[in-house]
């Protein structure tokens, strides 16, 4: 495929990130397939014609089963609320459209499966959005672990620490209600631990976790907007019905130990989305905040010389760096959305899945729903019984 006709659910926080590696792509991956901006749709009709005109998309609709059912959409990209994922995939598989889904998945495990079952029989390609894996710093990690530099795998340790609801007066925005989100902290901010995890050190066999909702009501908004909102602190109150924050342990298939944490009330953290992971020959750090870099050690350096070094991980030898600006001119979020669209119109080209797929959003939903289990019955779980 030389080109592929793209029509986009959501318009909002995902849908302009989404937007804008649709139009950066052809200009620094060449090669690769170009993403065609078809047509996006919303529920708001003014809202949705603003952000056809100011993202670049040919067309605008307020009906996303028209937008399915066009013969001229290759590729169905899924960023609306949580709650609608999964109707518009099954729909769009039986459309024979290709998929791309924002995270998490689904609302729970059974109907994450139902998707890909529905994916895998309509012959579809299908992607799972987990942007983070796509950092070249990221990358870097992966490539040290997998090539043994780091020796055998001891310790993974993951935070995702946000402060956008410490104040208790922000309005119920959709992310806080259970019914929309499936779940809060934990499945917004922890699903990409899990998948980082799974990524860089591959499959856990139990979980015991622990939760808590702070703010138990918050006022009614007027208006929501990505992850802002309006309203009034004397409007009527509705009940927050997510977690604020998640916390659990996990064993690691290969023996490794690892340790969750996922919270919107850490005050001063914008996003902290960060890991460590311990080796038997050396260690590396990540934090997003500084997503150019990779803290690396290694237990064989000389004695005097002995520490972590910061790895700035933006030359022709790192991950996707080589597209983009000379070493040491950095990089942002919103590359990282950049580079996973360019796997997927990759993996449209050599007519194959992309990565990470459905499959990888399933086993992320069989985590998430491990960890609820445990919370709610005060006990390690096994992932092999989700």
């Amino acid at each position: 495929m030389e080109q592929v006709r793209i029509g986009m659910i959501g318009y909002k926080f995902m849908g302009k990130a989404h937007s804008h590696a649709y139009r950066d792509l052809p200009m620094f991956f060449p090669d690769t397939a170009k993403p065609v901006m078809k047509v996006i749709g919303g529920r708001n009709e003014e809202a949705v014609r603003r952000a056809a005109a100011q993202f670049g998309w040919e067309e605008f609709s307020t009906d996303w089963r028209e937008i399915v059912g066009r013969d001229d959409i290759d590729l169905i990209d899924i960023n609306a609320p949580s709650d609608a994922h999964k109707e518009i995939a099954l729909a769009a598989a039986k459309a024979g459209k290709h998929l791309f889904c924002e995270k998490p998945l689904a609302l729970t495990l059974a109907d994450a499966r139902e998707m890909l079952q529905a994916a895998e029989e309509a012959g579809v390609k299908h992607m799972v959005g987990f942007n983070y894996r796509f950092a070249p710093a990221v990358r870097l990690a992966k490539k040290l672990i997998e090539e043994g530099r780091l020796g055998r795998v001891y310790h993974f340790r993951a935070v995702f620490l946000q402060d956008w609801i410490l104040d208790p007066d922000f309005p119920l925005v959709w992310r806080l209600d259970k019914r929309v989100a499936g779940s809060g902290a934990h499945g917004d901010l922890g699903a990409h631990l899990i998948d980082m995890a799974r990524y860089l050190v591959g499959e856990m066999t139990e979980v015991v976790g622990m939760s808590e909702t702070f703010v138990k009501e918050r006022p009614m908004p007027s208006e929501m907007t990505g992850l802002s909102a309006q309203g009034s602190k004397d409007a009527p109150k509705g009940e927050v019905t997510v977690d604020d924050a998640t916390l659990f342990l996990a064993r690691f298939g290969s023996g490794a130990l690892g340790s969750f944490e996922a919270t919107r009330f850490a005050a001063g953290h914008r996003c902290t989305n960060g890991f460590e992971i311990n080796g038997s020959l050396g260690s590396v750090k990540f934090d997003f905040e500084r997503m150019n870099e990779l803290q690396v050690y290694f237990k064989d350096d000389p004695a005097d010389v002995q520490g972590f070094r910061r790895v700035l991980a933006t030359d022709p030898a790192h991950a996707y760096s080589e597209a983009w600006w000379p070493p040491g001119h950095t990089i942002g979020y919103e590359h990282t959305f950049i580079h996973e669209m360019v796997e997927m119109m990759q993996a449209l080209q050599e007519n194959r899945q992309p990565v990470p797929n459905f499959h990888d959003g399933v086993s992320c939903q069989a985590v998430l729903e491990a960890v609820e289990r445990s919370i709610g019955e005060k006990r390690w779980i096994s992932i092999a019984d989700m």
